[in-house]
């Protein structure tokens, strides 16, 4: 059996609880321990052609752990966020993150945009926001 550490990750679904069996038996193939990575999660939603989002949710409703966030913000062990601050040489990149943000926050989808466009690492974005004190928001899994 599966120990998720009394994880009540399916309460942040309330009112919306039915879970997909396609995306489910996918996940239910793919975790580990009942984790599973935001990589795999993405693969999932691709192969599966649904949204992020709806795995994230299906993630939760399971009550399995989200792992390994491609930005470095959550799901590593033993420190949970292996991202270090590191300000950004490339004046261009720190004008887009400034250019993303959305209320003075940078949404993930607009992280990995930037990240694509500059042809980088995702990390190397959440690691010059870090930097730049700026929170990276709206995960597009639901993790955050």
């Amino acid at each position: 059996m599966i120990d998720q550490k009394n994880n009540q990750f399916e309460a942040k679904h309330q009112g919306e609880a039915q879970i997909n069996n396609i995306i489910k038996n996918e996940i239910l193939k793919q975790n580990k321990d009942g984790e599973l990575p935001c990589f795999v999660a993405f693969k999932i939603a691709n192969e599966l052609r649904v949204s992020p989002a709806e795995v994230g949710k299906t993630v939760d409703l399971l009550n399995f752990r989200l792992t390994k966030c491609q930005l470095g913000l959550f799901g590593y062990k033993p420190q949970k966020k292996i991202i270090k601050a590191k300000e950004p040489e490339n004046q261009s990149l720190k004008k887009a993150i400034h250019d993303g943000l959305v209320e003075g926050r940078l949404p993930c989808i607009n992280a990995w945009e930037i990240a694509s466009g500059f042809n980088i690492h995702k990390m190397m974005v959440s690691s010059a926001c870090e930097a730049l004190n700026i929170k990276i928001t709206k995960c597009q899994l639901g993790a955050f």
